[in-house]
């Protein structure tokens, strides 16, 4: 509460000081840390970077940091992941998805810590969401693959069980094919994890055995394996072989040929959860809406 001139002399002071201030020492006044924990099913490729970033930026927008950790899809390592940003009094927590362990939503009911999921979006959930519907993004992408004319469709999926988001693409792709009165029989449905060689293995062995006129992947990475594979097949996409992914990652747009995707906006995502995580923190209510659906959309490429 000091005058601007007076303002700008304390600040060139504590510039040429070092000075640093102790956010943990202030949290004990005001209660407020500062951070912002952010759980992520995974950081080792593209699928959560841009929303990372996007994250990041908005909240440091707010005069906010970000405490970022990954469980691997592992919802148990989440509890204890979530255990710790609370020993650290993070004054929100951010986690990916609606699947988690009622153990993890306990504690933080428990401690009154603001909590919202991104990437996935539900009508009825009651935890805060931001995201896509991904039965929805599912059905788009399987729209696209009928609408070119392909019925021999091969689906590559990783494991849905702790991934609500693979979950809905799965069945919504399934119930759009379905739709078109086309029936998978169960060898046409194969899981393959978030991983570049290992979706170029499995497709690799797919074009030895029973090539199919196309495929649908749960994300663009599995998506970009499968091209690999396709292409030291000596095969080509989509002459050959069609493919569609999800996602819409950065470089996606740059294979060759470019991807046939279903965007998810990841950087509208990140920079709306930073602003109602920072306002349940500030105000101490939830958002009415709690609940916000983002758009998405076909990037119809060359790979279709």
């Amino acid at each position: 509460m000091v005058r601007e001139p007076t303002r700008l002399r304390i600040r060139r002071a504590a510039e040429d000081l070092g000075y640093i201030r102790d956010r943990m020492a202030g949290a004990l006044l005001n209660r407020f840390s500062g951070t912002i924990g952010l759980v992520v099913p995974t950081i080792d490729n593209a699928i959560f970077a841009e929303l990372i970033e996007a994250f990041s930026v908005g909240l440091q927008d707010h005069d906010r940091t970000m405490l970022v950790a990954s469980h691997g899809y592992d919802l148990g390592k989440e509890v204890s992941i979530i255990r710790s940003l609370l020993e650290r009094r993070t004054d929100g927590v951010v986690l990916v998805g609606l699947d988690h362990e009622a153990v993890s939503m306990n504690m933080l009911m428990q401690r009154d810590v603001p909590v919202i999921s991104v990437w996935n979006y539900r009508a009825d959930s009651a935890m805060p969401c931001i995201g896509v519907d991904n039965f929805k993004a599912g059905k788009l992408a399987a729209s696209r693959a009928v609408q070119s004319g392909y019925r021999d469709i091969v689906l590559l999926f990783p494991d849905t069980e702790n991934n609500d988001r693979a979950r809905g693409r799965l069945l919504g792709a399934r119930a759009e094919l379905e739709d078109h009165g086309v029936n998978l029989p169960k060898e046409r449905i194969l899981r393959c994890p978030y991983d570049i060689g290992a979706a170029k293995t499995l497709m690799g062995a797919l074009l030895d055995s029973h090539p199919p006129e196309a495929v649908i992947c749960g994300n663009d990475i599995i998506a970009q394996g499968a091209m690999f594979a396709i292409g030291k097949a000596g095969m080509r996409v989509p002459h050959d072989i069609g493919i569609v992914g999800v996602g819409d990652f950065r470089g996606s747009e740059h294979m060759e040929p470019p991807l046939t995707t279903v965007r998810i906006p990841a950087r509208r995502i990140g920079e709306a959860a930073a602003t109602m995580i920072v306002d349940m923190n500030e105000n101490g209510v939830t958002p009415n809406p709690h609940r916000r659906e983002m758009p998405l959309v076909l990037m119809d490429r060359g790979s279709a």
